[in-house]
């Protein structure tokens, strides 16, 4: 049941350096605010958007801060694509082909990007991230198209301190959520 899919933080927030230190706390994000809200300047952002929805009295629903859900099925098919039986749920929740190339999960630090940066993303991660390093390739070769400005979608693009390895990425995102920063 995809809807019952547990669900693991972002714990790291370092996804572009060549090394990856955990014992720096400028690698990790701030567990201590939800995922959309890592700046004071997304905050803000998000505050704004709610008391322009309290303030509307025309509003068909409540104000909230918001717009989605931190896990759906749709996120952790989106996350599993490459992954049996996830690729086929996928394909059925699309209508019977993959999402369009530009909505596709190709890269770790684009999608931490967009839901630190952006006001429509705030998804959390799936245990995959922590022990299962097969869920970032494309070992059965599937074609998710080709992006209006990038290659080919494949292999999902790991972090530089990753060294192009999924087994590297695992073994490191595990040790960060086992961190003492984390724990």
């Amino acid at each position: 049941d995809l809807t019952q899919y547990p669900v693991f933080p972002w714990v790291l927030a370092d996804y572009s350096s060549a090394s990856l230190d955990l014992h720096d706390p400028k690698s990790f994000r701030d567990l201590t605010r939800p995922i959309g809200v890592q700046t004071e300047s997304k905050a803000a952002q998000f505050a704004a958007k709610f008391d322009m929805l309290a303030e509307d009295p025309d509003a068909d629903c409540p104000p909230y801060h918001y717009g989605t859900h931190y896990s759906n099925p749709g996120y952790v098919l989106w996350y599993l694509v490459r992954l049996e039986p996830y690729t086929g749920s996928a394909v059925q929740l699309q209508g019977g082909t993959f999402d369009v190339p530009d909505r596709m999960f190709w890269s770790i630090a684009d999608a931490y990007s967009n839901c630190t940066e952006t006001m429509n993303d705030v998804k959390e991660l799936t245990p995959e991230f922590f022990y299962l390093p097969e869920f970032l390739t494309n070992v059965a070769n599937q074609d998710f198209g080709t992006p209006q400005n990038r290659g080919r979608i494949d292999a999902v693009e790991l972090p530089p301190w990753a060294n192009g390895s999924p087994h590297q990425f695992v073994r490191l995102h595990r040790e960060a959520l086992e961190s003492e920063y984390v724990s």
